[in-house]
């Protein structure tokens, strides 16, 4: 029996494989790195709430859940908008990783309104 792929799931774990070779390759420079780490954890986060709330014990929990991933996304977003506007990354790195984080949140706002309309 083929499994419905869950693109939250998908798409949040891809984007954070591209964050960290990011990362990885942005590390060196010490003055940089808070800065990463944050957008680091952030963006590994999204992902991780997400395959959370998929096992959530409740509707409710589910919702909280996603509401942290939706929390991270935005944060990321942040995170990447500074890291393009002080140099840290490239524009051209960045552009697709700050379009990615919008895509995140919008799926993820789409889930909590559905969720939500679903719950009441």
């Amino acid at each position: 029996m083929k499994t419905r792929e869950n693109v939250i799931q998908t798409k949040s774990y891809d984007f954070a494989l591209k964050v960290v070779k990011m990362y990885k390759a942005n590390y060196s420079n010490y003055e940089d790195r808070e800065i990463l780490r944050q957008l680091l954890r952030s963006a590994t986060s999204i992902g991780a709430n997400a395959e959370e709330a998929e096992g959530g014990q409740s509707k409710r929990d589910f919702i909280a859940k996603m509401s942290i991933a939706y929390k991270e996304a935005r944060e990321t977003n942040y995170w990447l908008r500074l890291t393009k506007d002080t140099g840290i990354i490239s524009l051209d790195k960045s552009k697709q990783l700050i379009a990615d984080s919008i895509e995140l949140i919008r799926i993820l706002t789409a889930i909590l309104n559905s969720s939500k309309q679903a719950h009441s």
